[in-house]
C-alpha cells in the first residue's frame, strides 16, 4: 500500500491534499465509515454528491481505488475502504512532511450514505468560532483538537475562489475586502480570482508560503492575515485561539503526533 500511494502521490502532487480533505469529510459526517466513496443510485443521493463535496478532488478517491484492487489480489474481502483511506491519508501525509501515527485498524465500511448528513456535520467557510466548537466538541473533540485539525487540513491544498470571495469583493456595505486580511495578501487574492465566476476552478493555495508541504505556517500565516477563508482566520485571534495555535506554530509535530495518539493505537 505504501508503494501505491507514494507511486499515486509522486505522479499527482495534489493527492496528499485531496485524501486528507476526504477522509475529514468522511470521518465528520456519521464517523470514518469510507461512506463518502459510495456512489449514488437512482433511489439514494450519497454524501459524494451533496453541495459541500462536489469539490472533493477525484485523486483521493482514485488512491483508494488503486489500494483497494492491490489489496483484494493480494488478500480479497480482508481489508475494508474503510482502513484503506485512513491509511492512505496517514500515509500521503506523512510523504509531505506530517506526523507519522499509528491506525487502529478494523473498521467496517458503512452501509448507509445520505447527502442530507453532509450539511448538518461540515463546517462552512464563514463558520463562527462558535459554531465551530460547537460542532467539533459534539463529536467528543476539544477546542485544540479543532485548530490542530483545521491547521493540519489547511497547511496544504488549496481553496476555490467562490468560498472567499465575499472576503476580497462583497465583505461589507463600507468595505470591499474584509480588513482581517493582510492588504497585500487581498490584492493578490483579488487579482488571481478576478474571473472565478467564468472560470469556478480558479483556486487559490491554503498556505501560499509551503502549499505543498505539512508544516506550521498556516497558524503563522494566520497571524500575519493570510487566512483564506474566514473560519481559519478566526485562529489568528483571541487568546483561547492564539494559545493553542502558539504551541502549534512553536512545535507542530509535537501537538499533532499528541493528537494522534489519542486517536490512534499505542
Amino acid at each position: 500500500m505504501q508503494e501505491t500511494t507514494t507511486s499515486k502521490q509522486m505522479s499527482n502532487p495534489t493527492t496528499a491534499a485531496a485524501a486528507l480533505r476526504v477522509f475529514f469529510h468522511d470521518c465528520m459526517v456519521d464517523g470514518c465509515d469510507a461512506s463518502v466513496l459510495v456512489a449514488s443510485t437512482s433511489l439514494s443521493k450519497a454524501e459524494r454528491d451533496s453541495d459541500l463535496n462536489e469539490a472533493l478532488a477525484g485523486d483521493a478517491f482514485d488512491v483508494v481505488t488503486r489500494a483497494k484492487n492491490a489489496l483484494e489480489l493480494a488478500c480479497p474481502g480482508v481489508v475494508s475502504c474503510a482502513d484503506i483511506l485512513a491509511v492512505a491519508t496517514r500515509n500521503l501525509v506523512k510523504y509531505v512532511g506530517g506526523p507519522f501515527f499509528k491506525v487502529r485498524l478494523g473498521r467496517k465500511d458503512g452501509r448507509e450514505s445520505v447527502a442530507s448528513h453532509v450539511e448538518i456535520n461540515l463546517p462552512r467557510a464563514n463558520a463562527s468560532m462558535d459554531q465551530m466548537i460547537d460542532m467539533f466538541t459534539s463529536k467528543g473533540l476539544t477546542v485544540e483538537e479543532l485548530v490542530a485539525l483545521t491547521g493540519g487540513g489547511h497547511t496544504i491544498g488549496f481553496t476555490h475562489c467562490k468560498e472567499f470571495s465575499n472576503r476580497i469583493f462583497n465583505f461589507s456595505s463600507t468595505s470591499e475586502v474584509d480588513p482581517s486580511l493582510n492588504p497585500k495578501f487581498a490584492d493578490r487574492l483579488r487579482q488571481m480570482c478576478a474571473n472565478y465566476h467564468k472560470n469556478p476552478a480558479i483556486a487559490a493555495f491554503n498556505d501560499p508560503l509551503s502549499p505543498g508541504t505539512f508544516d506550521n505556517l498556516f497558524f503563522k500565516n494566520l497571524l500575519n492575515g493570510m487566512g483564506l477563508l474566514a473560519s481559519d482566520q478566526i485562529f489568528g485571534g483571541g487568546p483561547k485561539n492564539e494559545a493553542v495555535g502558539g504551541a502549534i506554530c512553536k512545535e507542530p509535530d509535537g501537538v499533532l503526533r499528541d493528537i494522534c495518539s489519542r486517536h490512534g493505537e499505542d
